[in-house]
């Protein structure tokens, strides 16, 4: 009982303060705790490989980890961004009652995920190791990345897959089934990439595979719920995929049109990394040990920004599909504000145990480094935690443009030019201490004014069922 008396004291308590309704509160919090967990079983995947080889092998094997991971990422983040596309066009389909459109649309990302991770996957194990030798050139660290490379790939094809089905569960309000399934997959990756790291010692290997027999096993689990089966009575998807038709051109499309920006973004932003680990070899593999684990804890705590972005993304969609959108902007408003005060809430008690976490992943010979660039990157984890909140608020319109030339302006305009400076003059490893805010703090500056210009809302009409009509504010 005490516990529910502490969650309606402070749900009045944020309601008093301006920060969001009680009611709103409910709506976001049912959405986003399940996503917020599902973003900390998927972001476990790698903190786990890295800190296991950590372990096991020390900070070489963790840097050769940094330099392999920053691959797979790029891949993934390609299907974060289609992703992305199918939750804005189901939420706004399956809040319009079109529901055959919406399971349309799930075939089509589907279809189109395939496509392209066959060959990225293909790709990606043939050139293994002179992909990782193009980001650094210390010999023991490409052999670790190389080898947890061309293992680990396969598993992109089955990741494309997840992503898009946990985006279609979370665009008709179903977050609790994606996160089971992928805090089991989770859980799965624990127990195989320790055994047959700690255990069976197989090294890298061994962590690889773990990941990706753990990404598979999700994957077949995801197919069930997505063809219309339940899960001992719950978990069904309401917009089943059949396949019985190809997907409309028109519809494809919409899909492409919402998607690629999304893609462009996601891509523009984990590609920003490769120059970003080319600058941190030239300081030695320690200092790219520790920019893999900032970046890593940095992706942990972005766990809560998975939960508010699909929120946001999901309720104002539906509202928009509906027509009502001053509803929708008071959604994203408000869900931002909530976002505020949990990431600086949660910065800061990482921060004061900055040093422990990265100790986690390295032993005495980098901890300094590594504390240092964990508790800027906890700085940064702020920013980007608005960002995609109010990034979700766009994604659920389709207003997917800016959040684009947001990230490439933060990346490319800002971070790598004083990343890059640090390299060439005293600034030194401070130049990346600062990239690492900078790549988050300017999209966000950007992205909220756009969402405050509100111009969202009309991109959104071209994209509603039947072309809705907004109701009077």
């Amino acid at each position: 009982m005490r516990p529910r008396r502490l969650a309606a004291a402070l749900a009045a308590f944020l309601a008093t303060a301006g920060v969001i309704e009680e009611r709103r509160l409910h709506e976001t919090t049912d959405l986003a705790w399940p996503r917020i967990l599902t973003g900390f079983a998927i972001m476990s995947k790698r903190t786990v490989d890295l800190a296991i080889v950590g372990i096991a092998i020390g900070p070489t094997a963790v840097a050769g980890l940094t330099l392999a991971n920053a691959y797979w990422t790029v891949g993934k983040f390609v299907f974060v961004g289609l992703a992305g596309g199918t939750i804005a066009l189901v939420s706004q389909n399956y809040g319009g009652d079109d529901v055959g459109r919406a399971s349309r649309t799930v075939e089509a990302s589907l279809l189109l995920a395939g496509i392209v991770a066959l060959p990225l996957v293909g790709l990606l194990v043939v050139g293994s190791r002179p992909l990782v030798g193009f980001v650094g050139s210390d010999a023991t660290t490409l052999g670790y990345g190389a080898t947890y490379l061309a293992i680990v790939a396969p598993g992109l094809f089955f990741e494309s897959l997840n992503l898009v089905a946990s985006r279609t569960y979370a665009g008709v309000g179903d977050t609790l089934t994606p996160m089971a399934l992928r805090t089991t997959g989770a859980l799965l990756n624990v127990v195989l990439s320790g055994g047959l790291v700690l255990g069976a010692g197989y090294g890298v290997a061994g962590a690889a595979i773990g990941t990706t027999l753990s990404t598979v096993f999700v994957a077949v689990a995801f197919a069930w719920g997505l063809s219309g089966r339940s899960y001992g009575g719950r978990g069904a998807s309401p917009v089943p995929v059949t396949f019985a038709r190809l997907p409309d051109r028109d519809l494809c499309r919409q899909l492409v049109t919402v998607s690629a920006p999304l893609v462009a973004r996601r891509v523009a932003q984990t590609a920003a990394v490769f120059p970003l680990l080319a600058i941190a070899a030239t300081f030695g593999p320690l200092v790219v040990a520790a920019v893999g684990v900032a970046r890593q804890v940095r992706a942990l705590l972005d766990s809560f920004g998975w939960g508010f972005s699909i929120a946001t993304s999901t309720l104002v969609g539906q509202s928009l599909g509906r027509g009502e959108e001053a509803t929708a902007a008071a959604y994203g408003w408000e869900i931002t504000k909530l976002s505020v005060v949990v990431y600086v809430s949660t910065a800061a008690v990482v921060a004061v145990f900055a040093r422990p976490v990265a100790a986690v992943f390295v032993g005495s010979e980098g901890l300094s480094v590594a504390t240092s660039f964990v508790r800027v990157a906890v700085v940064s984890a702020v920013p980007l935690g608005v960002d995609g909140t109010v990034t979700g608020t766009l994604r659920g319109a389709g207003d997917t443009n800016v959040p684009l030339v947001a990230t490439l302006a933060g990346l490319y305009l800002v971070a790598l030019p004083v990343a890059w400076l640090g390299s060439v003059t005293a600034l030194g490893v401070a130049g990346l201490l600062l990239a690492l805010v900078a790549e988050t703090l300017v999209p966000m500056v950007v992205n909220v004014a756009r969402f405050r210009a509100g111009t969202w809302k009309a991109i959104s009409r071209t994209y509603r069922p039947q072309r809705a009509e907004p109701e009077p504010e």
